[in-house]
């Protein structure tokens, strides 16, 4: 008799066991930067900077001790409303300059200039030299700002989308971080990044989980990129069924009771 009581509670607990592990997934599987070496500096390669491409819009600014002279060189701002019906507001925008497919813009005064393939850095400093040179200002402060640099996140994220950046300093982690993190069900081994640079596409990969995501060309993003999280082995087995709720009870339903009835027949047999 006592040998029974022993056997049903083993089976018992080796049941809410099964349950137990089969509800949880491996540290190893969603864990970040699980090689890490902690308290050691380590050098961050100089950033770069993105560069100059077709169809992307430049905000370009320039400052003089006299702005009568400067002016010249600024594009206007127009006013525009938003709103609708009797509640609308009104704001100001400044125009900017759209890189035409050749990959050049055309300047006030300066005429038509080659900017694909600068950094903004570098264009501020190039149309600085040129007023410069030509004697058209001579204390010239030049700022370039990119306006359109925006970049998406798709596949297992919380909230996926597209999203405009103010800077262009953007790395694969804050734009992760902007879509609310992956879901538990988000492959972080195996991220891609798709980008679109001098007409060519390049798909790279890259590992939350390693340490070696730093020197990836894909840590910092450029504009236009997309990131796509693919899901693991047990999402992508999962059926169709789009309420997530219900998925997840039926699964759990199923194996509960398929355990107990397991559990149930053993006893059955001992008895």
């Amino acid at each position: 008799m006592r040998s029974n009581f022993s056997l049903r509670k083993f089976v018992v607990s080796a049941v809410l066991g099964a349950m137990m592990f089969s509800s949880c997934g491996p540290v190893k599987d969603i864990a970040y930067f699980q090689n890490k070496v902690v308290n050691e500096p380590e050098k961050i390669d100089k950033y770069g900077g993105i560069v100059i491409q077709p169809n992307d819009i430049l905000s370009i600014v320039v400052s003089s001790r006299n702005p009568e002279l400067a002016v010249m060189f600024n594009l206007p701002l127009i006013n525009f409303t938003s709103g609708a019906d009797a509640s609308y507001n009104t704001h100001q925008k400044v125009l900017g300059y759209t890189v035409d497919p050749n990959g050049k813009i055309d300047y006030p005064v300066l005429g038509e200039l080659n900017v694909s393939g600068m950094t903004r850095v570098e264009l501020a400093e190039f149309i600085k030299k040129k007023l410069i040179s030509q004697g058209l200002l001579n204390d010239a402060v030049v700022t370039v700002e990119f306006m359109n640099f925006k970049f998406s996140v798709l596949g297992e994220v919380n909230a996926p989308g597209t999203y405009t950046s103010d800077t262009e300093k953007i790395t694969i982690l804050q734009a992760l971080s902007w879509a609310r993190d992956l879901t538990i069900y988000g492959l972080r081994e195996n991220v891609s990044v798709i980008r679109e640079k001098d007409g060519k596409r390049t798909i790279y990969e890259v590992n939350l989980c390693d340490v070696s995501l730093f020197d990836s060309p894909a840590y910092y993003l450029m504009q236009n990129d997309v990131v796509y999280v693919q899901p693991n082995p047990q999402k992508a087995s999962q059926s169709k069924i789009d309420d997530k709720k219900l998925r997840n009870a039926t699964i759990a339903l199923s194996t509960s009771s398929l355990l107990v009835s397991v559990a149930t027949l053993i006893v059955g047999l001992i008895n």
